[in-house]
């Protein structure tokens, strides 16, 4: 177990724990501490991404920002199919293969990604220039979507290649690059487009063209720091042209029946608005739309967690380290549990101030769905990474049937639902897709990888996460109090549940900086490190 006595080094571990949890103490404090800088960041990203979504609702009229809405879920759609499932599979296999010093197989990774990408690519901007008549008939007749994916359809590879590059970060463990990257700089650029549209007063298409010419320059920007980091992990010293090995067999057997998990979430987030689309008219997009990213912060912390997750687990899996594999884990999701707390409590105790606060009287009765989707994000974030640990350990049959099953049962729920209730059925189904998802992700762990179900010393804080949400919705449904009171008591309670945490997230050990600032280790509860 080398890299885990490496990793171990970071950190302490908590008096009690217990061995398997000693020797995985210093891979989580390490993992947490990485991923909280990107958790800095995402706050900073989605802060400005949630300004610049609530601009541009405001701004466009409800036909237009539904036409905006249906063009980038179509974008969203064929996004997942164009890496054909690599993405996801990189933070794995380049850390193995860097692990054992195959510098031969790891830009073999690096060019199977690519070449893939500009070959579905091809093929998927093909499809969309030959066979407009088509989508224009899906969205009733509406031929300003089409117009609009023209220009969009270019972010596809654009995106991908963007999310290579993220990935060969996380697989080195550089944190910083990511934060600027895509933290700082990607929704700074997409402000100042939307800032420029209204400014200029311009039309939705002045968007999709900014959001392109931004994307482009964010991958020449990522290229430039990858270059640097290539010299510094002794890359471009053991590169070797005529001796790329590119594992398309190995990577191949994994990815492509992984696939079916992003084309279950792509399934879950696009399909609702493509049948809505169907259906309904854009106004009714409009109304689904404009709450989505609202309701996606649930999972901000959860994304800034993952991108170094997957590449620990996988160094333990690596070493054949499960006892670490199951304490890395459970430690990290306990610290999703309570770090996406007060997201709960915006998006689903608060749901309905929040959506008249940001999006105004047009789009009042959206609240209903950002409740309800709030909760279901919160759900799948709070148990962890229930999904991607499955995938590092190998159960890949378990993860094809189970999202098969579940991509039927999103179809289902979404025809019965949709034609009669609209945007509120797409809502719902898409909800209970999530929640059942996530529910057959945790009893694959436990009777196929080998992981806890749940970690029982985590109760209490499980049912005051969930009481203190809950309090606070019916408080809101019957008194409806100011809104600045409920924000506060909502700041409160997560105060409250940080400091009664402490000692299972093990702030003194994790963050021993923190508790240097003045008073901030009476406030947690906790003891100042000497």
């Amino acid at each position: 177990m080398a890299a885990s006595r490496r990793m171990a080094q970071s950190s302490q571990p908590a008096p009690d724990m217990s061995d398997p949890e000693r020797q995985a103490a210093g891979a989580s404090a390490r993992h947490i501490r990485g991923s909280s800088l990107l958790l800095f960041g995402k706050v900073i990203s989605v802060g400005i991404g949630l300004a610049t979504q609530v601009a541009l609702v405001r701004y466009l009229d409800k036909a237009d920002f539904g036409a905006w809405g249906y063009a980038i879920s179509v974008i969203s759609f064929f996004g997942t199919i164009c890496t054909l499932g690599l993405a996801r599979s990189q933070t794995r296999f380049i850390p193995l293969y860097h692990e054992k010093g195959e510098f031969d197989r790891v830009f073999g990774t690096i060019a199977l990604m690519l070449i893939t990408i500009i070959s579905t690519s091809i093929l998927i901007i093909s499809a969309i220039f030959l066979a407009p008549d088509v989508i224009t008939k899906l969205i009733g007749g509406d031929a300003q979507p089409v117009t609009l994916l023209f220009v969009m359809i270019f972010l596809v590879p654009v995106e991908a290649v963007d999310r290579v590059f993220e990935g060969l970060f996380a697989s080195f463990n550089d944190a910083r690059t990511i934060f600027i990257r895509r933290h700082i700089l990607s929704p700074v650029f997409r402000l100042v487009v939307v800032l420029l549209l209204i400014g200029l007063e311009q039309s939705v298409m002045f968007v999709a063209y900014g959001y392109l010419s931004t994307a482009i320059l964010g991958v020449l920007i990522y290229f430039g720091a990858f270059l640097k980091m290539a010299r510094k992990e002794a890359l471009i010293a053991n590169f070797r042209l005529n001796h790329i090995d590119i594992p398309a067999r190995e990577i191949f057997t994994f990815s492509l029946p992984l696939m079916t998990s992003d084309l279950l979430a792509v399934l879950m987030h696009t399909s609702d608005t493509l049948l809505l689309g169907y259906f309904h008219d854009a106004e009714v997009i409009a109304s689904y739309q404009a709450i989505l990213p609202t309701v996606r912060v649930n999972a901000m912390v959860m994304m800034s967690f993952s991108l170094l997750f997957t590449p620990m687990a996988a160094r333990l899996f690596a070493n054949d380290d499960r006892d670490g594999i199951n304490a890395l884990y459970w430690r990290t999701a306990i610290w999703l549990a309570v770090l996406t707390f007060p997201m709960l409590i915006l998006t689903f105790s608060l749901a309905q101030p929040l959506t008249l606060l940001l999006y105004g009287e047009r789009y009042s009765d959206s609240w209903v769905f950002l409740s309800i989707l709030g909760f279901a994000y919160y759900f799948n974030a709070c148990l962890g990474f229930n999904g991607v640990t499955l995938k590092v350990l190998g159960k890949i049959k378990y993860i094809v049937l189970m999202n098969l099953a579940i991509a039927v049962l999103n179809v289902v729920l979404n025809l019965l639902l949709i034609p009669r209730h609209g945007a509120l059925g797409a809502t719902i189904a898409t909800a209970a897709s999530m929640i059942v998802h996530n529910c057959l992700k945790q009893v694959g762990l436990k009777y196929l990888g080998g992981i806890k179900i749940f970690e029982a010393s985590y109760v209490p804080i499980y049912a005051m996460i969930f009481g203190s949400a809950v309090a606070l919705f019916l408080i809101q449904s019957i008194w409806q109090p100011n809104i600045l009171v409920m924000f506060g008591a909502g700041a409160l309670v997560s105060f409250m549940l940080l400091r009664a945490s402490n000692r299972i997230l093990d702030i003194q050990a994790t963050f021993p900086e923190l508790l240097k600032l003045p008073l901030m280790g009476k406030l947690l509860g906790v003891t100042r490190p000497r």
